[in-house]
C-alpha cells in the first residue's frame, strides 16, 4: 500500500486535533524526532509546551524501555510497514495504562517521515439493539479468558453468525472479537505482573500456549516485554 499523501499543511493538521482530546497526533521526520504533535500528548507526557517535545525522539521523551520500542517501530513504518487499527496499551508518566487504535504510516514525497495517530478505546454503545447478545458472549470470554475460545462458540452464545459478530462486534465494541479477547488476556497479564508469579506461569493463566507467544503478543499490545513492564511498574 502507498504512503500517504498529506495535502494539508502540518501546522494546519496538528492545529485540527488539538481539538480532539481522546486522540494523539504526531508527524516524525526520517530520523524519528517529532516534528508536530497535538496537545492531547504534550499534556499526556506531562510537559506544558510542544517545544518540549518537537525535536526529539520517542527514546527522549518515555523511559528508556518503552521509549526504545517505539523507536524500533517508528523505523519499520519508515520503511514502508504500515500499523492499522492495532490494539495497544499505552503507558505515559503522569497516566494510568490506556487502551487505544493506533494508526501510523509513512508519508509520501521529500525525505521519509510519518504520520501517527492513536485514538482512546471508548465506551461501548450499550443503547445498541445488539449490546444484551454481546455481552453474553463478552461475558463468556471474562470468564474463560484463560481457556482455547472459538470464535464460532462465541457467534453461538449471541446467536448469530461469524461474519454477524464480527460486524457486531466492531460496531458496538471497536474491536473484534480477537482483539476483545486480547484485550482481557493482557489486562490480566498486567495485573499479574504486580505479583511475584513466574512469567511463564503468569502467559499460561491468561491463556498463552507457551511464554514465547505470551511474550510476543504482550510485546505488540504494550510495547515492551513482560519482564520490562514488570520493571517499569515496580
Amino acid at each position: 500500500m502507498a504512503a500517504i499523501d498529506v495535502t494539508i499543511p502540518p501546522g494546519e493538521l496538528q492545529a485540527i486535533f488539538d481539538a480532539l482530546p481522546d486522540v494523539v497526533f504526531f508527524l516524525k521526520d526520517h530520523e524519528g524526532r517529532y516534528t508536530h504533535v497535538n496537545l492531547t500528548l504534550v499534556r499526556r507526557l506531562g510537559m506544558k509546551d510542544r517545544s518540549e517535545v518537537v525535536g526529539k525522539t520517542a527514546l527522549q521523551v518515555f523511559p528508556p524501555r518503552l521509549g526504545g520500542a517505539y523507536v524500533v517501530q517508528d523505523r519499520r513504518v519508515l520503511d514502508g510497514e504500515i500499523i492499522e487499527n492495532q490494539l495497544e496499551v499505552h503507558l505515559y508518566p503522569n497516566r494510568t495504562p490506556g487502551w487505544c487504535l493506533t494508526f501510523k504510516r509513512p508519508l509520501a514525497g521529500g525525505r521519509r517521515s510519518l504520520i501517527g495517530i492513536s485514538r482512546d478505546l471508548g465506551q461501548p454503545d450499550s443503547r445498541d439493539s445488539a449490546f444484551g447478545r454481546l455481552q453474553r458472549a463478552v461475558e463468556t470470554m471474562q470468564a474463560h479468558y484463560g481457556e482455547p475460545l472459538r470464535v464460532q462458540a462465541l457467534a453461538a452464545i449471541a446467536e448469530v453468525s461469524v461474519a454477524q459478530l464480527e460486524r457486531l462486534f466492531k460496531r458496538v465494541f471497536q474491536l473484534t472479537p480477537q482483539q476483545m479477547l486480547t484485550k482481557l488476556r493482557i489486562e490480566a497479564a498486567m495485573r499479574l505482573l504486580h505479583t511475584d508469579a513466574s512469567i511463564a506461569d503468569i502467559g499460561q493463566a491468561c491463556g498463552f500456549s507457551d511464554q514465547s507467544a505470551f511474550a510476543r503478543q504482550f510485546k505488540a499490545t504494550v510495547g515492551v516485554p513482560p519482564r520490562d513492564y514488570r520493571a517499569l511498574r515496580r
